[in-house]
């Protein structure tokens, strides 16, 4: 990037009415067949719209085209069953009905290159694609086949792979892969988390990154963060040896969380989206609250390695919130970048 801290989101943004219930996580579709795949290609082009009104630098689809960041790309597998379905505790904190691993995983066709493709046609932006990550996507099922979170993880690892690098190739600039389950599974993460992180962007032409933050801002999220006490050091587990891995970016929550920013010293000589919005409220962020938060990572990351962001996604929230939220994230940055250029 030849812009100073480029901004960017975290993930998913709010969908048109039309489209979905508003401020509604995992709602589903208002509309069926084609009307729904125009909608889709409508409701990207509006969120890209509202991306680049609000001065983000890095675009992306804003998630308009899946319902759920995990099962959206797991119901075009082979292999999983989603009639039968089973209750697990979703990262250790909440019981979910999930759909069942039956036998060998494998990805038949491309998921989301259609659409990376379309976007690429809408903007001659840098635009960043949002996978999930393997470790998260173990924990989204119910795995009655490999009897092994390591395995299917493999696995998924080798489909996600060939997502990546087929989205590589349709022009999309960095790939995050969202691994949430990072901030729980530690002894997994350390263990075969981040080698599969690894196997998933193995030779991927354009730039990767991990997305880890604590999660939307969903009840059972919250309740959790109430027991976390005062310092959130999860981080600290895990930095140290994906500072070691081939990564490029390394995304965090940071604004209005208990994390000591001085943990991203962990990973210096990384890229570093920090994340300077926080999704879990409905208060828009003052470009000052913004631009503070960036100061204080800039101690312990170079400023050609920061890239201003988002906590989270933001699909639980109104779309005239997330776009205020936006705004201050691009104002903040533009204040910082002042500040260094002088």
């Amino acid at each position: 990037m030849k812009t100073l801290l480029p901004t960017s989101t975290a993930g998913s943004l709010p969908k048109p009415a039309w489209l979905a219930k508003p401020e509604t996580l995992w709602s589903p579709w208002k509309l069926q067949d084609e009307e729904l795949a125009e909608g889709k290609r409508d409701a990207l082009r509006v969120s890209l719209h509202d991306q680049q009104r609000a001065g983000i630098d890095i675009v992306s689809d804003g998630e308009q085209t899946r319902q759920h960041f995990v099962t959206t790309f797991i119901e075009h597998l082979s292999g999983v069953d989603f009639e039968q379905r089973e209750i697990v505790k979703i990262r250790d904190r909440y019981d979910a009905s999930v759909p069942s691993v039956v036998g060998p995983v494998a990805r038949e066709k491309p998921v989301f290159v259609e659409d990376a493709k379309f976007l690429r046609q809408q903007t001659d932006q840098p635009i960043k694609w949002a996978l999930p990550g393997p470790m998260t996507m173990v924990d989204t099922l119910y795995d009655g086949h490999y009897k092994s979170r390591e395995k299917l993880a493999w696995e998924f690892a080798k489909i996600l792979n060939q997502e990546a690098r087929d989205l590589a190739a349709a022009g999309v600039d960095i790939i995050q892969f969202d691994e949430p389950a990072f901030n729980v599974f530690f002894d997994e993460v350390n263990d075969w988390g981040i080698a599969a992180l690894e196997k998933a962007i193995e030779g991927v032409e354009c730039e990767t990154g991990v997305h880890i933050c604590y999660g939307y801002g969903i009840k059972a999220n919250t309740d959790w963060k109430k027991t976390l006490g005062s310092e959130w050091r999860q981080y600290e587990e895990i930095f140290p040896k994906l500072q070691a891995s081939n990564i490029d970016i390394v995304s965090l929550e940071c604004q209005n969380s208990h994390v000591p920013m001085e943990l991203i010293e962990l990973i210096r000589g990384k890229k570093v989206m920090v994340g300077a919005i926080d999704v879990a409220t409905n208060t828009i962020e003052t470009p000052e609250e913004v631009a503070a938060t960036l100061r204080k990572a800039l101690q312990f990351v170079d400023a050609d390695k920061l890239y201003p962001c988002t906590n989270c996604g933001m699909t639980p929230l109104s779309r005239q919130v997330a776009q205020g939220k936006l705004k201050a994230l691009s104002a903040g940055a533009a204040i910082v970048r002042q500040e260094l250029a002088r």
